[in-house]
């Protein structure tokens, strides 16, 4: 009896079941789709907005920076003419100066003397160093020539839209706003290879186009990074 069961039973064919697998990764790469979607969305939205806002901003003339920018000459520390002999020294001592927050990411840059040309005439520039602090609210330059008595500083406060544009650029921002930042820029990777995956349902000749085109692409940015 038992066999006769069997042999009524149905089959599956190899067609079949590679059909069953098929519509299985597909359902699968639909809820992959929907929750990366999901993830993306909130903080999608603040970088097209921002990205569409910083792409017109001359145009719009949207006001990114308050209109109050502090300019002052910090007279160096009595003594000799170069109480420092470090640019890492003079740093700590402009950041106890002016009480700077030690969270703003910092930057030090210094450039040897060098011959310049100035008024038709060749002169000696002297060594420079150039510090700066940023965070997503606040700016800070400070400029010093070696051998100068004073040093000048700068500084410039983002309004809440320039707060918004420097959060896009991540500029002066920590380690775990640029990790999220990536989690956004795979997030929106993950969705895009499945979209192209959805659209083909996985059909041969489909899945070549988007080979193709993939292809293509690539190669064109190739070139032009080649190019510049």
């Amino acid at each position: 009896m038992s066999a006769v069961l069997d042999d009524l039973r149905p089959t599956t064919t190899p067609v079949q079941r590679a059909h069953r697998r098929s519509a299985r990764f597909i359902r699968w790469l639909r809820k992959i789709h929907l929750y990366v979607g999901l993830w993306g969305a909130a903080l999608g939205l603040l970088f097209g907005a921002t990205g569409l806002l910083m792409n017109h901003r001359a145009i719009l003339k949207i006001p990114v920076e308050k209109a109050v920018q502090k300019t002052a000459m910090l007279k160096l520390p009595d003594g000799s003419v170069r109480p420092f002999d470090k640019p890492e020294d003079m740093a700590q001592w402009l950041q106890a100066e002016l009480q700077f927050d030690n969270r703003l990411q910092s930057r030090i840059k210094t450039d040897a003397p060098k011959r310049v040309i100035w008024a038709d005439r060749e002169v000696e520039q002297p060594a420079r160093w150039t510090f700066i602090w940023q965070s997503p609210a606040r700016a800070v330059n400070a400029e010093y020539f070696v051998g100068n008595r004073f040093v000048k500083v700068e500084t410039q406060d983002a309004t809440p839209l320039g707060t918004l544009m420097r959060l896009h650029t991540a500029s002066g921002v920590s380690a775990v706003w640029v990790l999220l930042s990536d989690t956004i820029a795979g997030a929106l990777m993950v969705l895009s290879i499945t979209g192209l995956l959805l659209w083909s349902r996985l059909h041969p000749v489909k899945l070549s186009a988007v080979a193709t085109g993939v292809g293509a692409l690539a190669g064109s940015v190739w070139f032009l990074w080649s190019a510049v």
